[in-house]
């Protein structure tokens, strides 16, 4: 079972050096203990983080595939619930907390799975609190 909904910001932050913070690094721990949720969206997220760091310097040139190694050994489930059925319930967030249809994306897969949220993002973190989702 999985412990917590996995926010891009977090995961990336584990690899460039100056987002890597006591608490980042505690939530990679508790991957490794817990298991952790991510959309299908996070891939791409993840990969384009990593593109961006090649190309504006912040990580080495052809580091991206260690990196996505180095994810693939962790725990995390992908979940592929969001479709044309519930998409609706994405674009309700995004009216309600504010946010942009990526970041609804992970309050829903919280909300449904009934999971905290694990997240750098600020107005993520206040639509989390505010719906009563745990942000660890």
């Amino acid at each position: 079972m999985s412990g917590f909904v996995l926010d891009c910001s977090v995961g990336v932050s584990w690899f460039f050096e100056d987002e890597q913070t006591a608490e980042t690094q505690a939530l990679l721990e508790r991957v490794g203990v817990e298991g952790a949720v991510v959309p299908a969206l996070w891939m791409i997220e993840v990969a384009n983080a990593i593109a961006m760091g090649e190309r504006r310097k912040r990580l080495r040139p052809g580091s991206g595939e260690a990196i996505l190694a180095q994810i693939r050994a962790l725990d995390i489930e992908m979940d592929s619930g969001i479709g044309f059925e519930n998409v609706g319930s994405v674009l309700a967030l995004c009216r309600e907390r504010g946010l942009t249809a990526y970041d609804a994306v992970y309050l829903e897969l919280a909300r449904r799975r009934a999971l905290p949220l694990a997240t750098l993002d600020k107005a993520l973190k206040r639509a989390a609190k505010a719906m009563r989702i745990d942000v660890v």
